[in-house]
């Protein structure tokens, strides 16, 4: 498996959120491409934000430290 090996299809999940949260018939499920239920997903969840990484993270404690400069907590 090299670095850039991609990930297998996540089947399970879409097929639960396809029938579950979607409600769609298997036949409806099916004939949609991957792109249309990821399309389907936003619509229905939102585009999901990247976690935070530790650069991120570091940079927000630099702009919104926890007390003010100069002033004891």
């Amino acid at each position: 498996m090299t670095a850039f090996a991609s990930k297998p299809f996540p089947w399970a999940e879409a097929m639960r959120f396809g029938f579950g949260v979607l409600r769609l018939a298997p036949r409806e499920f099916w004939a949609m491409t991957p792109r249309e239920l990821a399309q389907a997903i936003v619509a229905v969840r939102g585009v999901v934000a990247a976690p935070l990484d530790r650069a991120g993270l570091d940079e927000l404690l630099r702009r919104f430290p926890d007390h003010d400069a100069g002033v004891t907590p």
